[in-house]
């Protein structure tokens, strides 16, 4: 667990945290730009410290302002990522990554070879860091935070500074380090795909203060982030489990609660974990068992929940077994359809709607 406290003003803006992270995993700071993500990966990082704090990483305290207690950000065994890459430009790759093997403190569980493997480095290392791309860049200072042997990883908006090419090119590779390392991450963002396609946990930030936290799968239904996100992006975050390939149609069947739905996801071996994203406005409610349709995904559930959307539509909230989903329909077809909680309804989507990412669990015990 990494639990942090702080209370920092500066100027006009004020910042006043308290969340706990589990750990391992990925932590997302997320929230509008100004909302004070920076502040608090700085505050636990200890390159800020706060006017009253107390943070504690599986039982170590690296700050305690009424104890006296601030250890020194370089003690604190935190890799940190930042937006810019902050290479040594007068070393080669190489020697940017050894500079950071040889300041390591404790034990090695990290190794060059590893952090070379798993982010594609081999190639690089002759290189001087001007020669690099903007993607190559932030792997290579990914991984020479990772070879400080960090208790946590901090990547403060590490993609923002790179285009939707590079960006895409990066994000791959902190899949894998998630899913391969059990090194926890403190992830900053204001992108909602990065948190899709990265958290396990979420903590979301307005105006210095957090307004929600929990789970991604929790929190893709809480209000405060459906106003940061906006309509478009409105809907259930689950985690589902691959079944195999649906021979008939071509799609990957993944068992979601008691259902199951058929995804464009190739090469996915059987138990593989996918996390699936549906929009609400990709969501069809009928009360009435489907038949003969040319939708290939239909989960049967039962309604917890009808919240007021906007003027004209309403957000129904049906749980399929465990897993709950969400829908957008008009008041009008909330009136016909008679929809009231604990009432039995099938919901349908379509397939080419669905957003498939596969996603390891993270491993119970991080590395040491």
């Amino acid at each position: 667990m990494l639990a942090v406290a702080a209370a920092k003003q500066r100027g006009a803006f004020a910042l006043d945290v308290r969340f706990d992270l589990p750990t391992p995993g990925v932590a997302a700071l997320f929230g509008r730009s100004g909302s004070g993500k920076s502040m608090v990966v700085n505050t636990i990082a200890g390159l800020l410290k706060p006017d009253v704090g107390r943070i504690v990483h599986d039982g170590t305290v690296l700050l305690d302002t009424r104890q006296h207690i601030d250890v020194p950000p370089e003690r604190r065994r935190m890799g940190y990522v930042f937006q810019d890459a902050r290479l040594f430009p007068h070393l080669s790759v190489a020697a940017n990554l050894r500079y950071a093997e040889r300041r390591a403190a404790g034990s090695t569980y990290v190794s060059l070879d590893t952090v070379t493997g798993l982010l594609d480095l081999g190639s690089l290392m002759d290189r001087r860091t001007h020669q690099l791309s903007g993607g190559e860049r932030q792997r290579v200072a990914i991984g020479r935070a990772l070879l400080t042997q960090p208790r946590v990883l901090l990547l403060d908006e590490p993609l923002a500074a790179l285009d939707g090419a590079r960006r895409e090119e990066v994000l791959p590779y902190l899949e894998t380090l998630r899913d391969q390392l059990a090194i926890p991450m403190v992830y900053v963002t204001h992108d909602f795909d990065e948190v899709l396609r990265l958290a396990t946990h979420i903590v979301l930030l307005e105006s210095g203060a957090v307004v929600a936290q929990g789970d991604v799968a929790k929190m893709s239904l809480d209000p405060h982030l459906r106003s940061l996100i906006g309509p478009d992006q409105v809907g259930a975050i689950i985690d589902g489990v691959v079944l195999g390939l649906d021979s008939a149609s071509g799609l990957t069947k993944v068992r979601v609660g008691h259902g199951e739905l058929r995804v464009e996801a190739k090469n996915l071996a059987v138990g593989t974990p996918l996390r699936v994203q549906l929009l609400a406005r990709d969501v069809i409610v009928s009360t009435q068992i489907p038949q003969r349709l040319s939708v290939r995904n239909c989960l049967a559930g039962l309604v917890t929940g009808i919240q007021d959307d906007d003027p004209g539509s309403d957000l129904v909230t049906i749980d399929i077994g465990g897993a709950v989903i969400v829908a957008r329909i008009t008041k009008a077809a909330t009136h016909e359809l008679a929809l009231t909680p604990q009432m039995n309804a099938w919901a349908l989507v379509k397939s080419v709607s669905l957003r498939g990412h596969s996603f390891a669990v993270p491993a119970a015990e991080p590395l040491r």
